[in-house]
């Protein structure tokens, strides 16, 4: 919308640019995100700054034995890496982004359009509020009564970083993209991201309070808890959680696969806030999808709400889907590697 003269104004919480990080990376998918990034004029910037090497993966058991290994291509543009941060900073560009205006609620007009009231307690209209807000939306509210639901599943989260000087044995172990290994209730992830980072996830199937009498703050506590619970693993992999510097806790939570809402003139979602859903792979590029039919959608065709409602029917059922199948495909992976190995051997080419 920006790059055909519509005002677009980007409302968000954190203070700054560099108020936290932004995590790990996203794998953009030929069919969807990158079918976004190419409408906004971003593809060939998205290319430069992506990784092709990080498709690699390997899949490991718990005893550190490798079951499948799929190498990445140096063409192989089905869905390169990218840093989050630096895909926020490459859509956000020339943007109106107002940083620190934390949403406390969403009000949808009478007549048309919706007041936004932030958390300082000022308000403002907009013709057309989007929550593209994530899982806890402060828009959701407005037009569905929904709470997303713990799956049963946690993932704890660390970081290393200077791998390849520092620890060139994990470095090897992680590969060029990213290394799952699999067992009963536990998964041990480690994916590559630039700058010699590596991020690592802990999944834990069990009860969302697991840490129960451990200080989340105290990085040997969880680390002690977490080897504790990964007892009896190869000893190379358990590496993977003695090296973090420091542990966050995200429990996993989901919408219904089939959530929808009544129409409401002037507000609508995208993304997490629309369809909470496991994180394999799907959800970004999906909001990405979302954000660009929408802009296409409202800037080919006069009547904003009529366009808004078509958006919605048609993101619902496709939405629906993706749910069903990440829901599922959580459910496979948590519960050992025979059913991992499966599960990807049905999207993955021949080892």
């Amino acid at each position: 919308m920006h790059r055909h003269g519509h005002p677009v104004t980007v409302l968000e919480r954190d203070p700054a640019p560099d108020a936290r990080p932004q995590g790990g990376t996203l794998d953009m998918h030929a069919g969807m995100g990158q079918v976004a990034l190419a409408k906004a004029g971003l593809l060939e910037e998205f290319h430069a700054l992506s990784r092709r090497e990080g498709q690699a993966m390997r899949i490991l058991g718990e005893d550190g034995a490798v079951l499948r290994d799929w190498p990445a291509g140096p063409d192989d543009d089905r869905q390169p890496e990218i840093d989050r941060g630096l895909l926020r900073d490459l859509l956000l560009g020339p943007l109106d982004v107002r940083w620190g205006r934390g949403v406390a609620e969403v009000v949808p007009s009478a007549r048309d359009g919706a007041l936004v009231r932030f958390a300082d307690g000022s308000e403002e209209p907009y013709d057309l509020v989007v929550g593209a807000d994530g899982a806890w939306s402060r828009v959701r509210p407005a037009v569905s009564a929904a709470i997303p639901h713990y799956t049963g599943v946690t993932v704890v989260e660390t970081t290393l970083d200077d791998v390849d000087e520092r620890h060139p044995d994990l470095a090897r172990l992680v590969g060029d993209g990213s290394m799952s290994a699999y067992g009963a209730d536990r998964v041990l992830t480690a994916q590559r991201n630039s700058g010699g980072r590596v991020m690592v996830y802990a999944q834990l199937r069990g009860p969302v309070d697991w840490h129960t009498g451990v200080d989340p703050a105290d990085p040997e506590a969880v680390r002690s808890c977490l080897l504790a619970m990964f007892h009896g693993w190869d000893d190379g992999l358990l590496e993977l959680l003695r090296r973090g510097r420091a542990y966050v806790n995200r429990p996993i939570h989901t919408l219904p696969a089939a959530h929808t809402w009544t129409h409401t003139p002037g507000v609508t979602l995208l993304g997490d806030a629309a369809h909470l859903m496991p994180p394999l792979g799907v959800g970004a590029n999906l909001a990405m999808l979302e954000g660009a039919e929408l802009a296409e959608a409202i800037l080919a065709r006069p009547g904003l709400d009529e366009v808004v409602r078509a958006y919605e029917e048609l993101m619902w059922p496709r939405a629906a889907r993706w749910a069903e199948f990440a829901i599922a495909g959580l459910r496979r992976l948590v519960s050992g590697a025979a059913e991992a190995v499966a599960l990807f051997d049905e999207f993955q080419p021949s080892a």
